[in-house]
C-alpha cells in the first residue's frame, strides 16, 4: 500500500526537505508539493490524499485554519519551527507534529504512525461483529476486549495508562505497547470504570492512579504530556479533589 501525499509549505526549502524524505520511504508517494495552501486545500476536498504534510505559519490561509476548512478529508502531519501550536493541533485530531528541523528517523516514525491506522482502517472491517468490543459498564470486571488489526485482544484496565483519539481510531498506552483500535472516544469513555479513569481532552482519557503530576493544564505519565482541555477542567480537578490527591 502506498500512501498518497501533498506538502504545504510556504518556504521552497522546507518542502524540498520533505520531498526528499519522501522519495526515500517506500510507501509514499508524493502527488504535489506546494507553497499555495489555497491550491492544497482544493486537492484535499477533491478527495484521494491519504496524507498532507502541512506548515502552520503561512500566508492567506494558516495550517490551522486549513484544518478547521478541511475537517476530516485526510490525515494530517504538522510541521513548523514553533512548539506553541501543539496544544490546539491536538484537539483537530492532526495525526502527528514535527518541529523543524526535522530529523528524518523523526519523520518515519511520524508517517509510519499514519500508515498503521490506514492499515487498521482497511483490515477491521474483516473481522466478524459478534465478539464484544469491551465490556459492559455494569458488568464487574478488570479487563476488556479490543479489535485490533488481526485478533480480538484483552486488556488488563489495571495495564492502562491513557488512551488517545485520532479521528475513528484509539490508541490505548500501556506501559509496554500500544494498542490501536478503530472505536470512538465516546464509547470507550463510557466502556471504562468512572472512578478509574477520565476524560480529560477530547483526544485524552487519562488512568487516575497512573497520574505522576499535574501542573497546570497539564498531565504527566510515564514521561508523557497531557493537556487538559477547558470543557473538561472544571470536572476533572473535582475528581481529583475527591481522591485527596
Amino acid at each position: 500500500m502506498r500512501l498518497k501525499c501533498i506538502a504545504v509549505d510556504d518556504e521552497p526549502l522546507a518542502l524540498d526537505i520533505l520531498e526528499d524524505y519522501i522519495s526515500k520511504v517506500p510507501f509514499l508517494e508524493l502527488v504535489s508539493k506546494t507553497e499555495n495552501a489555497i491550491e492544497a486545500l482544493q486537492l484535499v476536498q477533491a478527495g484521494g490524499i491519504d496524507l498532507v504534510f502541512l506548515d502552520v505559519q503561512m500566508p492567506d490561509l494558516t495550517g490551522i485554519q486549513f484544518l478547521k476548512i478541511a475537517h476530516d478529508k485526510s490525515n494530517y502531519i504538522l510541521t513548523t519551527a514553533y512548539s506553541q501550536y501543539a496544544l490546539e493541533s491536538y484537539d483537530l485530531n492532526v495525526s502527528d507534529y514535527l518541529l523543524k528541523p526535522i530529523a528524518f528517523d523523526r519523520f518515519y516514525k511520524a508517517v509510519e504512525k499514519v500508515r498503521n491506522l490506514v492499515q487498521l482502517e482497511e483490515a477491521l472491517p474483516a473481522i466478524p461483529a459478534e465478539p464484544v468490543a469491551a465490556a459492559p459498564v455494569n458488568q464487574v470486571q478488570d479487563y476488556i476486549f479490543v479489535k485490533t488489526e488481526h485478533k480480538i485482544q484483552k486488556i488488563q484496565l489495571d495495564d492502562i495508562l491513557y488512551i488517545e483519539g485520532l479521528k475513528d481510531y484509539i490508541s490505548i498506552f500501556t506501559a509496554n505497547e500500544r494498542i490501536i483500535t478503530l472505536q470512538n472516544m465516546k464509547k470507550m469513555e463510557e466502556t471504562l470504570p468512572k472512578g478509574e479513569f477520565k476524560r480529560v481532552h477530547k483526544s485524552y482519557i487519562v488512568a487516575l492512579d497512573k497520574i505522576e503530576s499535574i501542573e497546570r493544564s497539564r498531565i504527566a505519565i510515564k514521561g508523557k504530556i497531557i493537556p487538559i482541555g477547558d470543557t473538561y477542567r472544571d470536572d476533572f480537578f473535582k475528581t481529583i479533589e475527591g481522591k485527596n490527591i
